[in-house]
């Protein structure tokens, strides 16, 4: 499968101020095979070392000189390790603190060596300040598969150029096929492992055994990494997410976790799934203005999980509610559409924010700056109503509102339209 993150690892690679890279993101995401796959395009040779349960490590991060380090991992894969010609990825890499701290002195010592680490989110924020090699090290961070990478996972390759190409009058045309392609999408989401199972198997009783399964896997984590006492309340956090979504103010309220439950209780298990990468938050703002981080406030927030597809999975929608008819874009108060284009906007390397004036019903759905703002209404459907959007526009000179829309493109004097399967494109090519 392709995943754009390809460019950037070919950009790291040919980067004359190029460091150790960690390649960080919640599980399951594809970081081991992405570093593997960009191994075998990229180099003449990979040589891959796993951190996670790995005896024969014991023997070699016991200090940190790099060229005997160096000697060992070719020992351990018996392949020749040369500048600029061998990728080394450590995987696991959280599972193993020295290994982490080694990556500085690969920095200091020995930079002409390429050398990639995969991590879980979790575990590399829990070594930060413990031997973290700050400024010692590129880091990105993996995402699940957008919509534009499920296309091509798919072989949509004319759609494709047709949506890059922002060719809107043919994209009109084939509006079914795209709305058909945004709803398999739904039920399958971002996750590589499942997006590849749907495309080999078509088997949806399979994709959800898979979505199922990491989610087990996840909760096996909360057990792993989290303190016995806070397990209970991460899983409240957590399993309330769909509810809180499919609410009308999707804003997360903590009395639906728990009757009389208050932030204070909460504030550490929300905080963990943060840090986990399982949920995204996006926090209000109470101006309009830019840098918009000058006015955000931490205390009113929405999350979203972190995979459309997980989402689905959570709430035991069938899959006939998502793949026949358009119930999915309606059902659920947008509860898809809305985790749908926040997970877009985030990929994608925005910042979402919400807006809503404590005065008056004004609610905007996103709000994400670049060179300017831009407010952002979804609608789950063809509604073309927007009197909040339009309020905000009419209020704030020099804006132009987005619309995410069943509809097809359209430009006002106020207002763009862009169809909800064509928003990463719109998006990129706006920043």
């Amino acid at each position: 499968m392709e995943r754009a993150i390809f460019k950037t690892l070919d950009n790291w690679k040919l980067s004359a101020n190029r460091k150790p890279l960690i390649l960080n993101g919640a599980r399951q995401v594809g970081k081991t095979w992405t570093l593997k796959e960009f191994g075998v395009r990229a180099y003449r040779d990979l040589v891959y070392v796993n951190c996670d349960n790995n005896p024969a490590l014991n023997d070699v991060f016991w200090d940190y000189d790099t060229t005997r380090l160096l000697r060992a991992f070719s020992a351990l894969s018996n392949k020749r390790i040369e500048p600029g010609k061998t990728l080394i990825v450590l995987d696991e890499i959280q599972e193993n603190p020295k290994a982490l701290t080694s990556l500085k002195y690969f920095c200091e010592n020995a930079p002409d060596y390429h050398i990639a680490a995969a991590g879980s989110l979790l575990g590399v924020e829990m070594h930060q300040g413990s031997g973290f090699p700050v400024g010692k090290v590129d880091e990105l961070y993996l995402y699940p598969m957008t919509f534009r990478e499920f296309l091509k996972a798919v072989n949509e390759t004319v759609l494709l150029d047709i949506l890059s190409n922002r060719q809107w009058d043919v994209l009109k045309s084939v509006r079914s096929k795209c709305i058909e392609l945004l709803r398999q999408y739904y039920y399958t989401g971002g996750m590589p492992e499942v997006v590849k199972c749907y495309v080999q198997t078509h088997d949806l009783i399979e994709v959800r055994k898979i979505q199922n399964r990491i989610l087990s896997q996840y909760r096996m984590d909360f057990g792993k990494h989290i303190p016995t006492g806070m397990i209970p309340k991460v899983s409240m956090v957590w399993d309330a997410i769909p509810s809180q979504l499919s609410r009308e103010n999707k804003k997360f309220i903590y009395s639906t976790i728990k009757k009389g439950a208050r932030a204070k209780d909460y504030e550490d298990a929300i905080q963990w799934l943060i840090n986990a990468g399982l949920v995204y938050k996006v926090n209000r703002v109470n101006k309009i203005l830019q840098p918009l981080k000058f006015y955000e406030d931490i205390t009113s927030f929405k999350l979203f999980v972190n995979d459309l597809g997980l989402l689905g999975a959570m709430a035991d929608v069938p899959a006939k509610s998502i793949l026949l008819g358009t119930n999915v874009f309606t059902e659920y108060k947008g509860a898809f559409t809305e985790q749908y284009v926040a997970q877009q906007l985030i990929a994608s390397g925005n910042k979402p924010f919400y807006y809503t004036n404590e005065k008056s019903t004004v609610e905007i759905d996103f709000i994400i700056q670049t060179d300017t703002i831009h407010p952002i209404e979804v609608k789950a459907e063809e509604n073309l109503r927007s009197k909040s959007l339009k309020t905000i526009v009419d209020n704030h000179d020099g804006l132009t509102g987005w619309r995410f829309s069943m509809a097809d493109y359209r430009e006002q004097e106020w207002l763009v339209n862009v169809p909800l399967y064509a928003i990463e494109d719109w998006v990129e090519e706006c920043e």
